[in-house]
């Protein structure tokens, strides 16, 4: 470890001195812009149209910076911003020049949570509490869907963070209005004291996609992103509310049948269900979340992936109530090693395996411009595989300097004990420090050292990460190692293999050619990979070189890559990629793939990849390929499909060939009545399975879901194992 730091102080010192021949980084100003909001007189009608008077005396904010496809100059779309607030809500009033009005706008579906980059967008950054380090987003297409997002040092994001709010869009000829309504209530402030003058961090954002020009209010180099809040202006003129209560409540009600046929044997179930969940803001910083009879049944579904490679598949937590605030517990961790991950909650044993019921849980975080305290509590109820389980997690984070933190959590697991199962009570325990440093605005070093210790295997394991990077204008460079001894075994964690360690250097350049503007961006560069064993430093596990000479992203952000990857390998231990039968034995090959990409912004869009090359001792082709149609912002149907053929592999020499196919279709009526279905089906396991929703948000958050799920096994003839789930669902929502 001590060498590997080392080597990366030396090539940051490296880059710091190349990086001194450009001063596009621009620090934060000593001195930021301000932004005033009025008072409204008369009412306001959230329509999008902007015609009250109060609009038209407002204040405007329209001296935006170009971030994309150049930094800093004239841009093409202009944008204006008004700030009005009542006793009870904040409104932003936009409009957004275009010249070809409604036919230059780019929006490919109304989904609440749409895709950053796809889409015209207009979003709004806040910081209430001048932390620096954290924004609230609410964003905008001009259809009018929402996305909402909390962003952590410009870091770490949860999109899954919902607030109640409401945006009206109103699209013309010469460009498109939005009008949003921000509840007091759904933002944390500190309490006004009288004749305080209160001032909040804020930035506006613009995407106008049918060029690529992203501009911003006030500038941020192009590096970093609008959440950047040290560059914030400075909102000013607010009179705020005293919170009150704020208590937010979700109550639910739910009907389930199932029915099962196994070989032949059927069976079927009906239930009903009731729980729901409360949010009470205590204080402007503190917040308490309980959950009761948790359910998930809205939940995306995994989409089914089929592993050639040696390191376990990690699987992103789809569920919202563990996707809320879940930076708060993210530290320095990546998809590597993640010291607590809320997919080991609420499942039989496996990220992937059948749910298990949740009683209660809560959560409770309070946060201010010093620290942030945070705790989590969720009791799992036994099935007839697992017995009752108890979760506890326990964060503190410090800020220290303008940007830097430090911080520990300790995480717990209590299995009880079970006659019925055969099984003891068993704790488990892992105890992590982690923290970030950014030395300058283009340098931050994060690192995390955990500890686990379990009771039913009486061992002590121990895992790290540290990581380097520098990030400017020109380019980007960096160097992560990740370690993970044999007998780390974190209850509530994710790691993707034990008994390793793993350095990762590397990085590219940003070349941004003046004399070809159909170019964007070009970024040539490399990362290597080299693996070898915990407890026997000197033994070898494999490594390889990526190496992308071509890495394009045109002006309308379609893509081209070519790359070659080399690659060595020591397989040493039992290996049977789909089944095969890989010998023990060292490996060296080399592969190559080519990609595209389309504008995903138009109509039609498609992806293609090919990569060819060696594989162990044979041979592997893979092609995957998709496409979109999004006539309609209303409609959208994609197909995407990957197939793998292996060739003279492993110690039979076998040969297989697998296909993998999806496709889905969404339609929706508006931003708030939507139906999606969904299809895949893998040949290897001959697997397939539906999921169906129709989602009604006849009220803000509040929403009726209709919800199908069929997985079927086939054999030759008939499949052998199916299980259908119907679920309806209605939630209410009621903040007071």
């Amino acid at each position: 470890m001590r060498n590997s730091l080392c080597v990366i102080v030396i090539i940051m010192q490296h880059m710091i001195g190349i990086a001194q021949h450009t001063n596009q980084n621009f620090p934060p100003p000593s001195d930021p812009p301000e932004v005033f909001a009025k008072r409204v007189k008369g009412s306001i009608k959230i329509d999008g149209k902007l015609n009250e008077s109060d609009w038209q005396e407002a204040p405007v904010t329209k001296d935006f910076f170009r971030m994309e496809p150049r930094q800093g100059g004239a841009y093409t779309y202009k944008t204006e911003v008004r700030v009005l607030f009542d006793e009870k809500q904040l409104y932003v009033g936009v409009f957004c020049e275009d010249s070809l009005g409604k036919k230059g706008v780019r929006v490919q579906d109304l989904r609440r949570d749409f895709s950053d980059g796809e889409n015209d967008i207009f979003s709004i950054q806040l910081d209430p509490q001048n932390l620096k380090q954290y924004c609230v987003s609410f964003q905008t297409t001009p259809y009018g869907n929402q996305r909402d997002l909390q962003n952590f040092n410009d870091n770490s994001t949860d999109n899954d963070w919902n607030a109640l709010w409401s945006v009206r869009t109103h699209r013309t000829d010469i460009g498109y209005y939005a009008e949003f309504a921000i509840p007091f209530t759904s933002i944390r402030y500190d309490t006004q004291k009288k004749e305080e003058d209160i001032t909040w961090g804020i930035t506006f954002s613009r995407l106008a996609r049918r060029d690529y020009e992203r501009t911003v209010f006030p500038a941020i180099p192009q590096s970093f992103s609008p959440y950047r809040m040290t560059y914030a202006a400075q909102l000013k003129g607010l009179e705020l509310p005293n919170s009150g209560v704020n208590l937010r409540v979700e109550p639910y009600s739910l009907y389930q049948y199932t029915t099962t046929n196994n070989k032949g044997e059927k069976n079927s179930e009906g239930k009903i269900k009731f729980g729901g969940d409360a949010k009470w803001a205590i204080s402007s910083r503190s917040v308490l979340d309980v959950t009761v009879n948790t359910d998930f049944a809205q939940a995306d579904v995994d989409r089914a992936v089929n592993n050639l490679g040696r390191f376990n598949i990690f699987f992103p937590e789809r569920r919202q109530f563990f996707l809320e605030n879940s930076g708060i517990w993210a530290g320095a961790s990546s998809n590597l090693i993640r010291p607590f991950f809320s997919r080991k909650i609420g499942l039989e044993g496996k990220f992937n395996a059948i749910p298990a019921p949740i009683d209660v849980g809560t959560r409770f975080t309070d946060r201010n411009d010093k620290r942030t305290l945070a705790g989590l509590y969720i009791h799992q109820r036994k099935t007839d595989n697992t017995p009752n389980a108890n979760f506890g997690v326990f964060r503190y984070l410090q800020n220290y300097g303008k940007e830097n933190n430090v911080g520990v959590m300790i995480n717990h697991r209590l299995d009880e004990n079970s006659k019925a199962l055969g099984t003891d009570e068993n704790n488990n325990t892992t105890a992590t420090v982690d923290g970030l440093i950014r030395i300058k605005n283009k340098w931050t070093i994060s690192y995390l050292v955990s500890s686990s210790y379990d009771d039913k295997a009486s061992k002590w394991g121990q895992a790290g990460s540290v990581f380097s990077g520098y990030r400017s204008n020109k380019m980007y460079w960096g160097w992560s190692t990740d370690f993970v001894s044999k007998d780390y075994n974190p209850g509530t964690g994710f790691v993707f293999q034990n008994d390793v360690i793993k350095h990762n250097p590397g990085g590219y350049f940003i070349v941004r050619p003046k004399k070809l503007p159909w170019i964007r961006r070009w970024d040539p560069g490399f990362f290597a990979s080299y693996y070898h064993d915990f407890q026997n430093p000197e033994k070898f596990q494999q490594a390889s070189l990526y190496l992308f000479p071509v890495y394009i992203f045109f002006k309308d952000n379609s893509f081209v890559e070519y790359s070659v990857t080399p690659s060595w390998q020591n397989i040493n231990f039992d290996f049977n990629p789909l089944g095969i039968s890989i010998e023990e034995k060292r490996y060296f090959y080399t592969r190559q793939f080519v990609r595209y990409n389309s504008d995903r912004s138009r109509k039609l869009s498609a992806s293609f990849k090919y990569e060819w090359g060696g594989f162990y001792n044979g041979h592997r082709n893979t092609i995957t390929a998709g496409m979109r149609y999004a006539p309609l912002p209303h409609i959208a149907l994609t197909a995407d499909y990957e197939h793998n053929n292996l060739r003279k592999i492993g110690l039979q020499k076998e040969s297989l060939e697998t296909d993998l196919y999806s496709a889905s279709l969404r339609l929706a009526l508006s931003p708030r009545m939507q139906l999606s279905t969904f299809y895949q089906y893998n040949s290897f396991n001959k697997q397939g399975r539906w999921n169906a929703r129709f989602s009604w948000e006849y009220m803000p958050l509040s929403f009726i879901y209709l919800v199908f799920n069929d997985s079927q096994i086939k054999s030759s003839l008939d499949p052998i194992q199916r299980n259908q789930q119907f679920i309806s669902k209605i939630t209410f929502l009621k903040q007071f």
